[in-house]
């Protein structure tokens, strides 16, 4: 594949239930030259093309220094009962995911892929929403070249510990979702791996700008081809218009 050496993707959030699988994907992509993963603790995966860089994220700028990426992906993502409380979750689905952000881009990421959330509004009551909203707001003002913001709806997957609600959700929402229609598909149930590819994915649309997908324009950007050869032209995927 043209250019393959060359393609460096910044991955961050690896360890993650999404971004275990766009780490997957990126490592089967021909045209992946290589992934550094930054995390907090090692990863535990092997690969050629692979690189595992362990980093405390309150000083991310300064530990990527003199690193390079075309294109930086950002699986970091919480709860607030998973974080312990409203400031430890927006300090990481706000605060870390900006930090990486800048540090991205300060490594030359001219694109950079984000997961946000359906429903993301700066404006909402609900600390989720809101959070994801500011977020979104502050990936913009960094003027990437390209930014794509994925927002699923409730994701499917398993998780080392699952909770009694979402092990009920893995069962009721692939029944739930193809029934919801229209304007309503957005709020589709969506599998953690469609996501993960869909990420790639978006490495691979050539769109250029702000760029955010639901339901339909992820599962439309996981099916997305690797591009065919030096010079060839990036396939298109649908998005919902800023």
């Amino acid at each position: 594949m043209a250019d393959a050496d060359n393609r460096i993707v910044l991955l961050a959030g690896a360890s993650g239930l999404t971004g275990q699988r766009a780490l997957e994907a990126l490592l089967a992509a021909p045209e992946i030259g290589r992934v550094i993963a930054v995390s907090r603790r090692p990863l535990g995966n092997e690969h050629s093309r692979l690189a595992n860089r362990i980093v405390k994220f309150d000083a991310l700028e300064t530990q990527l220094k003199g690193l390079t990426c075309e294109a930086a992906l950002c699986c970091i993502g919480s709860t607030r009962r998973a974080a312990g409380s409203a400031e430890a979750f927006r300090a990481a689905d706000l605060g870390v995911v900006l930090d990486f952000a800048r540090a991205a881009r300060a490594c030359g990421a001219r694109r950079f892929v984000a997961i946000s959330s359906v429903g993301a509004d700066p404006k909402s009551r609900n600390l989720y929403l809101r959070t994801k909203g500011e977020m979104e707001q502050g990936l913009e003002a960094l003027g990437f070249e390209s930014l794509d913001i994925l927002q699923p709806s409730l994701l499917l997957g398993w998780r080392r510990e699952m909770r009694p609600l979402e092990l009920a959700a893995m069962v009721v929402m692939p029944v739930i979702s193809p029934l919801l229609p229209g304007r309503y598909q957005q709020y589709r149930a969506i599998s953690a791996r469609t996501v993960g590819q869909a990420m790639l994915g978006a490495t691979r649309s050539g769109r250029r700008g702000v760029q955010r997908y639901t339901w339909a324009g992820i599962e439309q950007l996981a099916r997305l081809p690797a591009p065919r050869g030096r010079g060839a032209t990036p396939a298109k995927a649908p998005a919902r218009p800023r």
